[in-house]
Parts: C-alpha cells; structure tokens; sequence
C-alpha cells in the first residue's frame, strides 16, 4: 500500500471565505466596528456621530424622500454630463485614430487639459453659464473627456499591427475600420476609461454642488451635504457620505462590473 498523502476537502469556512461578497462584507464590518468604536471613544457627536445614529438618520432622511431626491437630482446632472463627454470624447478618438494631424491634436491637448482639475474651471463656469444646470455639465464634461480620450486613444495604438491589417485586406477604412477593428481589440482601455470617467465625474460632481448649491431647483447631494453641515447634522452629512459611497459601489460592481465579465473577461482579454 502506498503511502499516499490524504486529499483533505476543505472545510465550511475555507469554502465561505473564498467567495469574493463575504470577504469585502467583512471588511464592511470591520470599518463598522472601527467607526463604531472611534465614535464611542470620540464621544463628540458633532464631531463623529456613531454608526448607528448615522444609519438613523440615513433612514430619517430617505423616509421623507428629501436624500432620494437629492440623489436623484445629482444623478439625472451626471447622467448628462457624462453622455455628452463621451461622445465628444469618442468623435475626438476616431477621428485622432483616422488622421495623424488629429491624433497630434488630441495628444496635446490631452496633455494640456488632463493635469487640470476639473474643480479648478468653477469660476469661469459661473462667469460663462451662470448658477445653473448648464455650468455642471461643462464641468462635467471637463472631468471626463480627458482622461476617456487618453484611455481610448492609448488602447487603439496598443492593437497589433496584425489586427490592422485583417482590416484593411477588408476593405475597411475610417470609421468602418475604427468600429469593427479597433474598438473591440482596445475594449479594456476603453471599458478602463470609462470607469476612470465616471469615478472623476461623480466626484467632480459632489464637489461642484458643494460650491454651486442649488443649481436644478433642489439641489443635489452636495448640496444635502453642505446644508446639513452648515446647521450642523453631522450624521446627515455622513448619511449623505454614505449614499455617495454607495452608488459609487454599485456603479463600479453591479454596471462595470458586468460588463468586464460579460465580454473582456469572457472572451479571455482580461483574467
């Protein structure tokens, strides 16, 4: 008889643990607990309120519609915002991928305008638009088309040469050429740069209704924010913290997420 070494399944909790939901809920929990105990240690509630007050007032504030709506009204502003950036954004790429002179062109000014944040434009968006909707979306769109472009414009000179030429043994010139050969060869730069563009939109974004106020008629959640701190509800400002924290996660792991799985990770572009 061989003295084979025993395979050992392994046990409930090892198998729990390698699923990816309950080792971020853990540390979930973990941040809970130590916001919880700092809270109770700190014992200022205007200066850290406890996690369970803030949850409380979390509750409070989405019973009475005025953070949904809040929400909401940041979500619509951003939602156009961020389509028109990338369709700016994606007409900048393809004709930068069809003519030398029009990469030239957008590498400059990528280089130019994607160091310069987008907070930085408030004041000449308020001096050419006015306190207004239309001064969001400007900024908005600043924050995004940048970094879209460099990500997209990096992934289609990073398709190889043998692609091109399958391309252009087709016939495929122009636009033809961009939609079917390269954009799905440079998909990961271009799902990476959406990603990075929504991540500096939203957070342009809070920033902008912080200084702007309200610019829709109720105003969003930097607006719930700055109100709040302003009469000093600090468990409303992290309610509000909370909620931005929040649809950012489900941004990020339920839209993008979704994506990379159902195609790059899928078709073997991405581990």
């Amino acid at each position: 008889m061989s003295d084979l070494p025993l395979l050992h399944s392994p046990s409930l909790l090892a198998r729990v643990w390698e699923n990816q939901i309950v080792r971020r809920l853990a540390v979930l929990s973990l941040l809970g607990l130590a916001w919880e105990l700092a809270a109770l240690w700190q014992n200022n509630p205007i200066m850290l309120p406890r996690l369970t007050t803030t949850l409380a007032a979390l509750a409070e504030a989405v019973r009475d519609e005025r953070l949904l709506g809040a929400a909401w009204v940041s979500l619509s502003v951003l939602l156009k915002g961020y389509g028109l950036a990338l369709a700016i954004a994606l007409a900048l790429v393809a004709l930068a991928a069809a003519n030398r002179f029009a990469r030239d062109a957008l590498q400059t000014l990528t280089a130019m305008f994607n160091p310069l944040p987008a907070i930085a434009l408030l004041p000449l968006a308020l001096l050419w638009f006015g306190l207004n909707e239309q001064s969001l979306i400007f900024v908005l769109c600043h924050a995004v088309i940048w970094p879209f472009a460099l990500a997209a414009l990096q992934g289609f000179e990073s398709v190889p040469e043998t692609q091109r030429l399958v391309g252009r043994n087709y016939g495929l010139r122009g636009p033809t050429f961009v939609a079917l050969i390269l954009t799905p060869a440079a998909l990961p730069s271009l799902l990476s740069g959406l990603k990075i563009g929504w991540a500096f939109a939203w957070r342009t974004l809070i920033a902008a209704e912080l200084v702007f106020g309200v610019s829709s008629g109720t105003g969003g959640l930097g607006w719930f924010i700055f109100r709040n701190r302003n009469e000093l509800y600090t468990d409303k400002v992290f309610a509000g913290l909370l909620v931005v924290i929040l649809i950012g996660l489900i941004v990020e792991l339920g839209v993008f997420r979704t994506i990379e799985n159902r195609t790059v990770r899928r078709w073997g572009m991405l581990k």
